[in-house]
């Protein structure tokens, strides 16, 4: 005799949300409700929507502005699921939600936990200059991704990887994650590896503001920032005089560090023949190529660079 179908509860937001809620239907889980986020006019919006999957399957939909209160537990509750996953769900979900669920409350992380608990994983990974990251099933409880670890998936990031592109990874790394093991979850079998946390450490959140260059980095520090924080985010920035400018993509330079007349670190336009580019000599004497940068909300292409900055080489630090 085939046993039933699990039922679940989902808490989903953003690509991951959307892959892995597909991963639930094509195990044929039950979804009885799906909670989740209102999209913000104020933020772009660059990502998939899980309210307008969970449509098209005529699943219902919520969206609290607070996941922990009474009325939304006597729905979760309503349901009366065997299972609640959290997939990049943005709030964090309390002891009464967690406790519902008969057969365990499981979160995908977008890191290899125990590394890069917290928030915004992906970010910090490719600031921190990582040459992997991947996503991670682990159980729930109060404390934030450190539950045991259900499923992982690696994925590499390379070099000039952007955020996005790693994202882009990393949503499929959660989707691979969590369908490896979603048979083995639903017949009781799957592993639950207790997580060695001295093994890494819990980050923060990021505003545009922590988006600050200091100059004083070293070019691969200035390289991995930018990378991390080009669009779709706010970018990495620094004022120059009272002039703004975004670095959205960079290049590291080879071979020794073009002449650019100063001291320090320094911007400015060098002569390469058949062709000028914008270098970025840092403080470590290791240099950039800038391949996309904004002045004071302008593109400044190379062509462009002496007008938009008053000469040919800016003096940064």
């Amino acid at each position: 005799m085939t046993p039933a179908a699990p039922s679940a509860v989902v808490f989903a937001y953003h690509n991951v949300g959307v892959r892995c809620l597909a991963a639930l239907l094509h195990y044929r889980v039950r979804v009885g409700l799906v909670v989740t986020h209102k999209d913000n006019p104020n933020e772009n919006i660059w990502f998939g929507s899980v309210a307008a999957l969970a449509a098209r399957h005529g699943i219902p939909v919520i969206t609290p502005d607070d996941p922990n209160t009474d009325e939304v537990l006597a729905q979760v509750k309503a349901v009366a699921p065997d299972f609640l996953f959290s997939f990049y769900y943005r709030n964090m979900l309390k002891k009464p939600l967690l406790d519902t669920p008969k057969r365990g409350a499981y979160n995908m992380h977008g890191s290899l936990l125990p590394k890069y608990r917290g928030r915004v994983p992906v970010n910090w990974a490719i600031i921190q200059g990582e040459g992997e990251t991947g996503a991670t099933l682990h159980a729930m409880n109060e404390k934030p991704d450190n539950g045991a670890i259900v499923s992982q998936q690696a994925v590499p990031i390379l070099i000039n990887d952007t955020a996005q592109e790693v994202f882009d990874k990393v949503t499929v790394a959660a989707e691979m994650a969590l369908h490896k093991v979603l048979p083995a979850l639903i017949v009781g079998r799957a592993p639950h590896l207790g997580q060695d946390l001295s093994q890494g450490a819990y980050f923060g959140g990021r505003k545009p503001e922590d988006g600050r260059i200091d100059w004083n980095w070293p070019a691969l520090r200035i390289h991995n920032f930018v990378r991390a924080l080009t669009r779709p985010y706010p970018g990495a920035f620094a004022d120059v005089g009272e002039r703004r400018i975004i670095l959205w993509r960079t290049l590291l330079g080879e071979g020794p560090a073009p002449a650019l007349h100063g001291l320090g670190t320094r911007l400015g336009l060098v002569d390469e023949g058949h062709e000028s580019t914008v270098a970025l000599i840092c403080a470590d004497g290791s240099w950039l190529r800038i391949t996309e940068l904004d002045a004071a909300g302008q593109p400044a292409s190379a062509a462009g660079f002496a007008a938009a900055f008053g000469g040919p080489v800016v003096q940064l630090a």
